[in-house]
């Protein structure tokens, strides 16, 4: 059996504990994910040297760029910051970004979820909506911040493009979603097609670059509705599977 290496970008965090320390890590859910669709996870430092990461991805099957907080705005181009910015780590937006174009550039599998989704469009040269209950005319509610147990509280529906992967790995043109984001997709990056928008006020919910065997970005949080909406499985499932040929594919470059 062949069980492909996906890297799963982390961060870091405060344990209060005494004395207080950090960690590093990412949720469970991807890692269960990742198994469950037979991969193996492999935790991605959010710190690494900007040499290191290029050498990462080359040994690893598929990259996901996880969820977290907001990308400063100075990654896609803006000087401003919104008050209601949160959370914000530069460090971590480096690596990110540089995970984004090593794996790009070497045609490895990408699944980005939320700030990942996020992350991918900025590192193509997209920008951002900073905060999107002043910025952008939502008419539905997309920042459901709830607690671990509320994680699979379905928000709203989203429409996908019948041709596009995303509709493939799903297997549905319209179908519920989680949602906890306050910021979106404005400009889109370049390589990269919208294939998904909200339901009820269009905003952008899911994104691909057609060029390369597997790169789907996605607003919404998958890997929490694996047991709640089980199509979700899909996407999970379509990494490791293109993972699986990543090998093959470098052999012959």
């Amino acid at each position: 059996m062949n069980y492909p290496l996906i890297g799963i970008s982390s961060y870091e965090l405060s344990v209060q504990m005494q004395p207080p320390f950090k960690m590093a890590g990412v949720n469970v859910d991807y890692k269960n994910a990742v198994i469950r669709a037979g991969g193996i996870p492999v935790m991605i430092p959010q710190d690494l040297l900007p040499d290191q990461v290029p050498d990462l991805v080359e040994r690893l099957d598929g990259v996901i760029i996880s969820g977290g907080g907001d990308i400063h705005p100075r990654f896609y181009g803006q000087t401003a910051t919104h008050p209601r910015l949160m959370n914000i780590d530069m460090v971590r937006d480096e690596t990110e970004r540089r995970l984004v174009c090593a794996a790009i550039e070497r045609d490895r599998p990408i699944l980005a979820i939320c700030r990942g989704h996020q992350m991918l469009n900025v590192a193509l040269g997209g920008t951002l909506y900073q905060d999107v209950e002043t910025q952008y005319s939502a008419e539905i509610k997309h920042d459901y911040f709830f607690g671990a147990e509320r994680n699979n509280y379905i928000a709203h529906t989203i429409d996908v493009e019948p041709d596009s992967k995303l509709a493939t790995l799903l297997g549905h043109t319209h179908i519920n979603t989680n949602s906890r984001h306050h910021q979106a997709i404005d400009q889109i990056g370049k390589g990269l097609v919208v294939t998904a928008r909200a339901t009820g006020d269009d905003m952008i919910e899911a994104v691909e670059y057609p060029e390369k065997r597997f790169v789907v970005g996605v607003q919404w949080h998958p890997e929490n509705l694996q047991d709640t909406v089980l199509e979700m499985r899909g996407l999970f499932t379509g990494l490791v599977e293109a993972a699986r040929t990543t090998e093959k594919v470098g052999s012959e470059q």
